[in-house]
């Protein structure tokens, strides 16, 4: 299952995170860091997707990314006797 981590020391509580996450399960926590800036918070770690959005926002890079390394194949993207098929 994909999740994330935030390190509460390096978030500075801009918010883009919250902003940029499609589940919307990304708050903003009642406490202060050693900063003085109220951190990010996941408030439903189980409607995560992993779609890594909070993550690649994040301009202090204190958003950890985290899942099962499962990977899903949509489309087969080289038909059968195309250069790059299996």
């Amino acid at each position: 299952m994909p999740g994330i981590t935030v390190d509460r020391d390096m978030c500075k509580g801009c918010e883009l995170c919250n902003l940029y996450c499609p589940q919307g399960i990304i708050g903003m926590s009642k406490e202060i860091n050693t900063k003085g800036y109220f951190f990010a918070q996941v408030h439903d770690p189980g409607r995560c997707i992993g779609c890594m959005l909070c993550a690649v926002t994040c301009p202090d890079q204190a958003i950890l990314f985290h899942g099962t390394g499962v990977q899903y194949r949509l489309y087969d993207y080289f038909p059968a006797g195309q250069p790059g098929s299996k």
